[in-house]
Parts: C-alpha cells; sequence; structure tokens
C-alpha cells in the first residue's frame, strides 16, 4: 500500500493551496468580514469606555478576591459591561473564580500532551478545556502554559510543553485555537521566561537578546501571530534587571507593536510591583487585587503620571476582545460536563503521549492470554496520578485507579498482586511469584518549588530489588519531566506515562497489553547524569544572590548535548513502537533563489516512510536543519523544524511531505538587532529522534 500524505507545520505562512478561485474568494470575503467585525468591536470598545467615569475604568483595571471571589473582575451593570469570570487551565479546568473548586475532566499534563507530538490531538485538548470552561461560566482560561524546560528540576516542567521553541509553538497554537474555538480566551502564560520556581518572584534573569528571541520567546510570538490569543500573561521574574510586569521592551515594544498584539495583558497572581511604570510598560489587567492598579493608579492618573489615554487604551483591549468572544452579547449558562464523553478523549491523549523507552526482548506488549499472575507494585500503582500542584491542579470527575485498569484488562482468570512498595520485602516476595512485575514509580511536581531528579524515597531501591528476582520486570513511570535512572540497565522494559490523568489506569494498561501501540516522543531530554546539564552551575541554576545567568545561550536542551557531543540517557525525540518503520526517498526542493524571513514557502521535505512490522502503528517524522555557524553567530547541530505524525498499517507506505517557511532558516543577529537568513550550506536531517538520523540532504543559501 502506498498513499501521499502532506503536512503544513501548523502557523507556517505557507501559499493558500486551494483548489479553485471560488475558494480563494470566499476565504477573502471571509476574512474581510473578521476585520469588519474587529472595527466594530473597537469602535464599540471605544463608545463603551467613553462613556465610563474614572472611578469605574478603575475598578476595570484590577481583579476583585473577597470572601466569595477569588478570579473574577466585577461588572459595572449601569453600561452592562459583564463580569469576567476566570479559571486556571493548564491541564483542565482548575482553581477558579469559586471559594470550592469545582470538579472537571483531568487531562493528562501537558508534558503528556507535547510527547505526543500530534496538533490534531492538541486541538481536541484545548476543545475539552475550552468547553469545559464555558460549561462552567468562565470566560477567561489561564494557560496555555508555553516557558521553556531550561531546567528540567524546575516544579512546572508537567506544565509546559518541554525544550524545543518549534514543538512548543505547534503545542502551543493549535491548543490556544481548540480553547478559544469554545468562544474562551486563552491567556497564554508566563511570559517570558519563568523557567524556574526557587525564588521565582524575585529571581533577576541575565538572558542575552539572542537566546531571547530564539528560545525563550517564539512560542509567545506564534500565539500571538498564529493562533491570535486573546491575552497574555506576564511573569513573576525580572529579566535583565526589569521585572516583566514592568518590562516596556516585552510588553509594548516586542508584544504589542513588533508583534500586533490586540489583546490584553494581565500580571500573574500578585507578581507586580509598581503602578506607574507597568501601566506605562503596557500591562492591562492587575491580578488577583487592586494593590497597585487600584487607589494608587487612581492617584498617578490625577497627578498626570499615566494619561488617560493610556488608561482607555487598556479597557478597548480587554473589553474589544471579550466582545470578540461574544462575552458582552452572549452570557454563559451553566451546563453539566459530559464526564464520560470528555473522559474517552484523555483517556486517548494519555495514551498517544506515553514513550515507550526501553522494550528488550520484546518484553512488551504483555499477553495476558500467557499469565497466571501479575505484581502490580509501587507508590504510584495505588491510584491514579491526575497531575502535579499548584494552580493548574484539577479536581476529577472521576478516576481510575492503575489496579483496577490491570484487572479490568487481564480479567478473572489472571491473578493481580498489588503492593504500594513502602514495604520492599513485602514488594520483593510479590515479585517473586508473579509472572510479571510491573512497578509504578514517579514524582510530584509542583508550583511554587523546584524538585530533584532523582525518585523520592524508597524507589529505586524497590525497582532494583524487584528487578533482582523478576527478570521480567516492567517500569512504568509517572513523572512530569526527565528523572535520573540508576537501574535502567537492570530492567528490561521502561514506559514513561507521565501524569496520565484521571484515565490513569485504562490507558496504562491500554499499553502495556498492547491494544494501544506507544507512539509518544520525549519532548525534553533525559540526562543520565546532573553534569550533563546545560545549566550545571550555582550561577547558571539556581542562581546566586538572587541572580540567575544564562550563560548557556540558546544551546538549551538537545541543542547543548549535541554541541558538547555528551551522550543523553534517552534524548530529545526519542521513542519506541511495537512495531518498525523505515524512512526512503528524500527529496529537497527549494523554492527561491534569495530566501527571506517572511517568505512563505522556503522548501518543502519529502520522503517515503513505511511501516515495516506486523502491527499497525504511528511514526513521528522530524525535520531538523544545521544552520551555517560563524564565529559571531554559532550555531548547534541541529534545530527542530518540522514534524508530523503518521499512522500507517502493516506494511503501508506513505509519502509525507512538510513544508517548512523562510523563518525556519532565520536566526538573531544582535549587531544588526534584527532577523537574518545567513548564507552558507544548509543541512537537512530527519529521522526519528534527535539522535536517529535516517536521512539527509543540504542545499545552499547564497550571497546576496
Amino acid at each position: 500500500m502506498h498513499s501521499e500524505f502532506e503536512f503544513q507545520p501548523c502557523g507556517a505562512k505557507t501559499a493558500l493551496s486551494a483548489k479553485s478561485g471560488r475558494v480563494i474568494f470566499l476565504l477573502l470575503i471571509a476574512f474581510g468580514s473578521v476585520r469588519a467585525q474587529a472595527q466594530d468591536w473597537s469602535a464599540r470598545a471605544k463608545k463603551l469606555v467613553g462613556k465610563m467615569t474614572l472611578q469605574e475604568k478603575i475598578e476595570e483595571l484590577h481583579g476583585l478576591r473577597d470572601s466569595v471571589h477569588l478570579r473574577y473582575v466585577a461588572p459595572i451593570p449601569r453600561l452592562h459591561i459583564p463580569a469576567l469570570r476566570i479559571a486556571n487551565g493548564p491541564a483542565g479546568v482548575g482553581p477558579a473564580d469559586e471559594i470550592k473548586q469545582k470538579p472537571a475532566t483531568a487531562l493528562p499534563a501537558p508534558i503528556s500532551l507535547a510527547a505526543t507530538w500530534d496538533v490534531k490531538l492538541t486541538y481536541r485538548f484545548g476543545v475539552i478545556i475550552g468547553k469545559e470552561a464555558k460549561d462552567l461560566r468562565y470566560g477567561l482560561l489561564e494557560g496555555p502554559d508555553v516557558n521553556i524546560a531550561r531546567v528540567p528540576q524546575c516544579g512546572r516542567t508537567f506544565e509546559a510543553f518541554g525544550e524545543d521553541p518549534y514543538l512548543t509553538s505547534r503545542m502551543a497554537v493549535n491548543e490556544i485555537e481548540g480553547i478559544q474555538s469554545r468562544g474562551v480566551i486563552a491567556d497564554v502564560k508566563h511570559f517570558d521566561a519563568n523557567n524556574q520556581e526557587t525564588d521565582r518572584m524575585k529571581i533577576d534573569e541575565i538572558i542575552g537578546e539572542r537566546a531571547i528571541r530564539e528560545i525563550y520567546l517564539p512560542a509567545f510570538r506564534a500565539a500571538v501571530e498564529d493562533a491570535h490569543a486573546g491575552a497574555v500573561m506576564a511573569a513573576y521574574p525580572k529579566i535583565n534587571g526589569v521585572y516583566c510586569c514592568a518590562n516596556g521592551e516585552l510588553l509594548d515594544q516586542i508584544l504589542k507593536k513588533e508583534w500586533g498584539f490586540r489583546g490584553f495583558v494581565t500580571s500573574d497572581f500578585w507578581a507586580m510591583h509598581s503602578t506607574v511604570r507597568s501601566a506605562m510598560a503596557g500591562l492591562d489587567l492587575e491580578m488577583p487585587n487592586d494593590q497597585y492598579f487600584g487607589a494608587p493608579l487612581m492617584k498617578a492618573v490625577e497627578e498626570h503620571k499615566v494619561p488617560m489615554s493610556v488608561i482607555n487604551d487598556k479597557l478597548v483591549r480587554r473589553f474589544r476582545t471579550m466582545m470578540r468572544f461574544g462575552l458582552f452579547d452572549h452570557p454563559m449558562k451553566l451546563k453539566p460536563i459530559p464526564a464520560r464523553r470528555d473522559g474517552e478523549e484523555a483517556l486517548r491523549i494519555a495514551e498517544q503521549g506515553m514513550v515507550l523507552l526501553k522494550n528488550t526482548g520484546n518484553e512488551l506488549p504483555l499477553d495476558a492470554k500467557r499469565l497466571h499472575s501479575i505484581a502490580v507494585l509501587g507508590p504510584y500503582a495505588a491510584r491514579a496520578m491526575t497531575g502535579g500542584g499548584g494552580s493548574s491542579e484539577v479536581v476529577p470527575l472521576y478516576t481510575v485507579s492503575p489496579v483496577d485498569g490491570i484487572e479490568r484488562r487481564v480479567g478473572k482468570k489472571v491473578k493481580v498482586l498489588f503492593s504500594d512498595g513502602r514495604n520492599i520485602s513485602k514488594a520483593v516476595e510479590l515479585a517473586k511469584s508473579a509472572d510479571v512485575a510491573v512497578v509504578m514509580v514517579g514524582d510530584f511536581e509542583t508550583e511554587g518549588k523546584d524538585h530533584p531528579l532523582t525518585l523520592r524515597g524508597n524507589q529505586d531501591s524497590l525497582v532494583e530489588a524487584v528487578a533482582a528476582v523478576n527478570p521480567h520486570t516492567v517500569v512504568v513511570l509517572k513523572t512530569g519531566s526527565a528523572v535520573l535512572m540508576p537501574w535502567v540497565d537492570n530492567v528490561p522494559a521502561i514506559l514513561e506515562a507521565w501524569y496520565p490523568g484521571e484515565e490513569d489506569g485504562d490507558a496504562v494498561a491500554a499499553v502495556l497489553f498492547g491494544d494501544v501501540n506507544p507512539s509518544g516522543k520525549l519532548p525534553l531530554t533525559f540526562p543520565r547524569r546532573l553534569a550533563d546539564l546545560p545549566a550545571n552551575t550555582p550561577e547558571e541554576y539556581p542562581g546566586v544572590d538572587g541572580v540567575v545567568h544564562y550563560s548557556e545561550g540558546i544551546f538549551v536542551g538537545y541543542r547543548h548535548y549535541d554541541e558538547e557531543n555528551i551522550k543523553p540517557l534517552f534524548p530529545f525525540g526519542y521513542g519506541l513502537s511495537y512495531t518498525t518503520f523505515a524512512f526512503e526517498h528524500l527529496a529537497v526542493v527549494t523554492y527561491e533563489t534569495s530566501f527571506k524571513d517572511n517568505s512563505r514557502q522556503a522548501l518543502t521535505v519529502s520522503l517515503d516512510v513505511t511501516n515495516t512490522g506486523r502491527r499497525s502503528g504511528k511514526e513521528v517524522v522530524e525535520v531538523y536543519l544545521g544552520l551555517p555557524s560563524t564565529p559571531s553567530i554559532p550555531q548547534p547541530p541541529k534545530q527542530l523544524k518540522a514534524f508530523a505524525k503518521v499512522a500507517l498499517n502493516a506494511g503501508q507506505t506513505r509519502r509525507v511531505r512538510l513544508t517548512l517557511d523562510g523563518h525556519s532558516l532565520a536566526c538573531w543577529d544582535t549587531g544588526r538587532n534584527s532577523w537574518t537568513i545567513l548564507p552558507g550550506t544548509y543541512h537537512v536531517m530527519v529521522g526519528s529522534s534527535s539522535r536517529d538520523i535516517l536521512l539527509q540532504s543540504s542545499f545552499v543559501v547564497p550571497k546576496d
């Protein structure tokens, strides 16, 4: 079987591929209609602001936090301005306006979503969150979190999409589009470089301009320019001496002027440190209360330190955005959440995000028909790992424990033995008597503090002890980030399940027993040791005397490992399958003789992908570019620039074609303070991970 599959990287400014002039004509009409609507919303918002008193204007520039409300901007009934009710939401609808949090679907952690490398599934993830937020009557969702995993120890690594700016950008765009398709505003966060929880409220991050542009800003730019996010949340830290909430270069110059952002900027909770400076820098809404944008802002306006035009712009931005999402004209109605239907989608996402890290001797998938007993062991086997801690925590509508999921899958003929592993001797005895031992270990990451990469308590000892008595030991990891594995050589199979959400038990069972062929790929590098990390000195992390130096520059994640020729435990983009794949017949076609950063179509990369095994499965085609390196603009050996996830039946071949735009070739030139495409040879590398490059080609960008 042979078929063709064309993949346009989401957000790439590719030319229209409509098959008829009529389609193009209709698209232009639709675009004109949207632009007209935007003009109407702006005019309506300006007219509304013109009717407001100064007191009313100030009341609309901050949240209201009291014994009733937690995330809430008050209404003004006189002018028919509705309240803005807010919920957190990186992994499902989390803490919100109410004191008592409402249950919602506990989706897999965003790091698991990133591991799917599936943009369509990511859109569905966003749809679920947006739909449930709307059903619970929340108009703004604080998410997604698109901060780069600069250090895997960050306590919120599980909340975001990993270490690569391109992968993070594509995940962000699709999730935002899914959320906002339901009429809910996405508040993309945390702008910018909120990359550690240690000293997050005061840390001063010293970051070079090139690293900011190439590593820490791209996902936000894609969220604004491609997904048209309605809101952006300013972060806690300082960047080069200036707090993000008062950083005019970030909020006003880059976000609003350079990128053309038309939405509004909120503060993270209690992230502000000034009134006039934040107001003039471009912050539009203080959360959760009125410490700086209440009475102090009123006084600043009256003393002419903040012009009324600045105040009006903040209000127009928010009202215009709320009108765009129907929050003025279509009041939300409380509706029940379809728990089982949304749970089924959560299950599918969890299954697709699991990464098979090791499978010596085809230990997996397990065959229930050949088993008499299975020992399910460890602290993460007792109950569903629904997510990490902090403001992203979801109260699940229901949960499926790992033991229940496995018992349901194997049936009554297979005896399931369970121990939480606190008593290692007991766990070892169960493992000895079982055909297979499944050890579930993990971590619990949370906002507010960072974490070590070693498993806590006796978990490493538990794995070692069980593996010593049962050669058929399978380790299932429930982690929100990379983890060190001193026992990696002693077990035949390792499955990274992340935080699977409320459907933990059924999802893990489906992959262990082969009902689902694992197809996840790592969105961040797993190191062999802490010394191998890009930021491995106290000055680089967690910082000294309140200052942290991003001295690794753009060499974050796999860029660092490649540049320093360090072998990771498991590389970025890595993941095994129960079948095998072959890549063949690479073709690279360039479309320009003089490449430009804003060109819509610079080149296409096409190849045949064949499922050479006996099971249907999915493979991720990863396209990396090696850019010309110069002493003033050094480049890593490779950078991810496109990817596609392809489903193939056994024996099936598909031709995959990916299009890259001009910006894929660009790097930030600090000397010129702009994006530039360097002349020279560009290497195209296609593989199934960053360290498994299967096909290569090159092309030349000539000098001007």
